[in-house]
């Protein structure tokens, strides 16, 4: 098993419980001025994660970006339950 270093220094957006289609187009507002953003989401909030990625890059965005990236895993709690975790990396195509 090999120890690889992924490179996050893009922009962050934590997915919550905020309407999919408000939450697109904040990540839009964000794809405008940088070039990749990682959503990450959390229990509850990976099927919204998965939606919003879905909305920016095949409808608002669609060709100008990409779904570069997509982790699925899971923590353990400090009560000892476990949660879900996704994160997606959404970058542009061709700058």
């Amino acid at each position: 098993m090999s120890n690889t270093t992924i490179d996050y220094t893009n922009k962050k957006f934590l997915v919550s419980n905020e309407p999919i289609m408000k939450s697109a187009v904040d990540i839009v507002e964000i794809l405008s001025k940088i070039d990749k953003i990682t959503m990450k989401g959390t229990g509850e909030f990976c099927p919204a994660a998965v939606s919003i990625a879905n909305v920016v890059t095949q409808n608002m965005l669609k060709g100008n970006t990409k779904t570069e990236k997509i982790s699925v895993d899971s923590e353990i709690l400090d009560d000892g339950r476990m949660i879900s975790t996704i994160e997606i990396i959404i970058a542009k195509i061709g700058n």
